[in-house]
């Protein structure tokens, strides 16, 4: 990655929708040459696009979910449990005491609850010695975060549990898995 790189990554972290020749204009470069550096640093996994949403508008609640698991199988396990959970913004696998780390969202605390306490949630698999829930009471900086919208529906969520047999679900304390047919949530 060279100064061109940069400028032309720092100008997209600016303004994602930026065209081309404005791109051009602001690195000095042709709206092709752009284009090319563009798809090289897309090519090699250094830059993705993506539609990022603001969970403070949306009044999305978020929380740090710090777990100590008790091996490798288990983390790995869980993570690729937990790989198309739409709840689930972020992992991080940290050294100390506490291992994983997850960035988790809800709409309602009701249903933040559930994420952290039934069968749904990363603190009841396997392998899970001790876990801490730390609700997010602000973000600084930049509210825009990666959560998942699913456009098409299925019938049990990516982790496998079936919303409709849920108690909690039943009991109107959970809006659902956004990814399943039966979410009542507003993404």
């Amino acid at each position: 990655m060279d100064e061109k790189d940069r400028k032309i990554i720092s100008i997209l972290q600016r303004n994602g929708k930026a065209t081309l020749s404005e791109i051009a204009e602001e690195v000095g470069m042709t709206a092709m040459g752009v284009k090319k550096r563009i798809d090289k640093l897309e090519r090699e996994k250094i830059i993705r696009s993506s539609v990022l949403l603001n969970a403070e508008k949306l009044k999305i609640l978020t929380a740090v979910l710090v777990m100590e698991v008790e091996s490798s199988q288990a983390l790995e396990n869980i993570l690729k449990k937990f790989v198309n959970c739409p709840r689930v913004i972020k992992f991080f696998v940290t050294t100390g005491g506490y291992n994983l780390f997850a960035l988790i969202w809800a709409e309602d605390l009701h249903s933040l609850e559930s994420v952290t306490l039934e069968r749904c949630s990363l603190r009841a698999q396997p392998g899970i010695r001790k876990y801490e829930v730390y609700p997010v009471q602000e973000i600084h900086y930049d509210p825009f975060l990666e959560i998942k919208v699913s456009a098409e529906k299925i019938d049990v969520a990516p982790c496998g549990v079936d919303c409709k047999s849920c108690s909690r679900y039943n009991a109107e304390k959970c809006l659902g898995c956004p990814a399943t047919v039966y979410y009542k949530g507003k993404l």
